[in-house]
């Protein structure tokens, strides 16, 4: 197992309504090594941009950190002020956000947003951060790099567009680069050529990755490991071969049994999970998807389960899930 690089543990996020604070992220524990890609998985509205969100302090209004601690190269992230936090927030930490037409400054040359990083984090000369700025976008694979340095972000195409902002993200050589549904605006092909970009930036660059989408299939092959989240909570966390050979918890095996596979006769219907997941503040008794899951049995519905090693062994395959190791042990 690598270094860890950032480690949460015990997250919880609240947001407030008119009747009164409803947890929205419940106890979160994750890590994630050094030069490693975690991918986090689940439905919209499980708390996946939330909780990384959180660690930069740029939460909504309304919505707070309630508790919990985030360590990273030693320092609680959640303790820190906004100066001390100014330091790591593009420089150490790189954020790529979900669609870049409204995260990219329509008004501002391409050239100097990407210099904007440089000079506050890295003290550089305009010149200097515009040279860099070129490089950058040589580095993401953008044609007539120099060129585009003088563009609006309007000029340029989705895929484009979205290459800036993964630059944007690098431009301080960040120890770790969070992508938040970078590819969810993206046709097919585009997709693949970020996935592939970001693929070859992490091993070339050896910084760490943390890459938040619902797509299963598009993580496959881009993960080391996968974090799966429901409600709020993780259900299962394990090595992306293990999780795509044995998914150990109910909700994972629905997620998997919905992907469309090659080969499949026209006729065949796609599973689905039946149900809604709770609302805010609304969290049933027990297991969150109690509920909505077929193998849910009494202890479920009154017990929350722990995240835990499967079958009980020193693994790095771990799940919340009061029946899962029985459903493997009969698999």
């Amino acid at each position: 197992m690598s270094e860890t690089l950032l480690e949460v543990k015990d997250l919880t996020i609240e947001i407030a309504t008119r009747r009164g604070p409803a947890t929205v992220v419940d106890g979160i524990d994750l890590h994630v090594g050094k030069g490693e890609t975690l991918g986090i998985v689940g439905e919209s509205g499980c708390g996946k941009s939330l909780t990384m969100l959180s660690l930069l302090k740029l939460l909504p209004n309304k919505i707070r950190v309630a508790g919990g601690s985030a360590m990273f190269g030693g320092r609680d992230l959640l303790t820190l002020n906004n100066k001390e936090l100014r330091a790591i927030r593009g420089g150490r930490i790189g954020f790529v956000f979900q669609d870049p037409m409204t995260s990219l400054n329509p008004v501002m040359r391409i050239g100097d947003q990407l210099a904007e990083p440089l000079i506050h984090h890295r003290a550089m000369s305009k010149a200097a951060a515009r040279q860099r700025a070129g490089e950058l976008l040589k580095l993401v694979g953008i044609p007539g790099a120099e060129q585009r340095l003088d563009a609006y972000p309007h000029e340029l195409s989705g895929g484009m567009r979205q290459r800036v902002m993964i630059a944007i993200g690098l431009a301080c050589d960040p120890d770790l680069l969070i992508a938040d549904e970078p590819t969810t605006a993206l046709d097919v092909t585009i997709q693949a050529q970020i996935v592939d970009l970001v693929k070859g930036l992490r091993q070339r660059l050896g910084m760490s990755v943390v890459w938040i989408t619902h797509d299963l299939a598009l993580i496959a092959g881009l993960a080391d490991r996968i974090c799966v989240l429901y409600a709020g909570t993780v259900v299962e966390d394990a090595p992306v071969d293990q999780l795509f050979a044995e998914p150990a918890h109910p909700y994972t095996r629905g997620l998997l049994a919905s992907i469309p596979r090659m080969g499949a006769p026209d006729s065949a219907r796609l599973s689905s999970i039946g149900g809604t997941p709770p609302e805010p503040g609304r969290r049933p008794a027990g297991c969150p998807f109690a509920p909505r899951c077929p193998l849910a049995e009494d202890v479920c519905r009154t017990t929350v389960p722990a995240l835990a090693p499967l079958r009980g062994e020193a693994t790095p395959h771990r799940v919340a899930c009061h029946v899962a190791n029985r459903v493997m042990e009969a698999a």
